[in-house]
């Protein structure tokens, strides 16, 4: 579990996150919403500890990030996953050389060993064949799959995931979300996703936390959301004609 209290960050007189209190539970996927420049990617920077912040506190599992030594942060980052917003791949590198590069930086495997659990990660995203592909040579979906395959390669306690369906289709894009959750309950990670993507929110929002300016608007999960008078939220999420029928034929099957 992430624990959230009181986060505050600003940049110069600029005040982005203004006193979040919120938790990530170990097992669910949970999801960061929020129109842009609500501040959920400097929320989600300081979840990774890529930004230090002013006051307030965020704990894995009790240990709070920010006291730690150099040493055992490090080996809290041992622990993360990362999917990136544009998968961010190396391109001088094959899709193993790829999802081998988290072990090679944190821990002591021999390479036969290192090349073992990619194989088997890279199996687990149905990729089981695209070992010596080059990036270039992947299209969007099976890039965001690497880069799933190596986030779980260290086989971390936290994952977090930046936009994982942007520039994906439709088709695409749920397969992603529905492999981020099989993964997320299968070994039991903290997952914590940054998106704008109501389908997303709809496939596998167990945990959702809306940002509005810097503060937590609303929280709850996709069950929730639609019942909510929440009108910040409503504003969000009936932008699409869809969700306005969506929750229309919701309100009736409840009236």
């Amino acid at each position: 579990m992430i624990e959230v209290k009181n986060l505050h960050k600003s940049f110069g007189e600029a005040h982005i996150l203004k006193g979040i209190n919120t938790s990530f539970e170990k097992g669910k996927t949970n999801l960061i919403i929020g129109q842009s420049g609500s501040g959920k990617t400097v929320f989600l920077k300081c979840l990774l500890g890529l930004y230090d912040y002013e006051e307030g506190s965020i704990e894995y599992d009790g240990e709070n990030f920010a006291n730690l030594s150099e040493d055992k942060k490090r080996d809290m980052r041992a622990k993360i996953g990362m999917v990136f917003q544009g998968s961010a791949l190396f391109d001088s590198l094959t899709i193993e050389e790829n999802v081998m590069f988290p072990l090679r930086m944190f821990t002591k495997l021999k390479k036969e060993e290192m090349r073992e659990r990619a194989n088997f990660v890279l199996k687990r995203v149905n990729l089981e064949d695209a070992h010596n592909k080059m990036p270039s040579e992947a299209s969007g979906g099976m890039q965001k799959r690497v880069a799933i395959a190596r986030a779980i390669v260290n086989n971390p306690k936290y994952l977090f995931c930046d936009e994982p369906n942007s520039g994906l289709d439709p088709k695409t894009a749920t397969v992603i979300d529905n492999l981020i959750k099989e993964i997320t309950e299968e070994y039991n990670i903290t997952t914590v996703i940054n998106s704008h993507d109501m389908n997303s929110v709809m496939e596998i929002g167990e945990k959702i936390v809306f940002l509005k300016e810097g503060l937590k608007a609303w929280e709850g999960s996709r069950h929730t959301i639609f019942k909510t008078d929440n009108e910040v939220v409503t504003d969000f999420v009936y932008s699409s004609n869809l969700f306005k029928k969506v929750r229309e034929a919701i309100l009736k099957e409840n009236s």
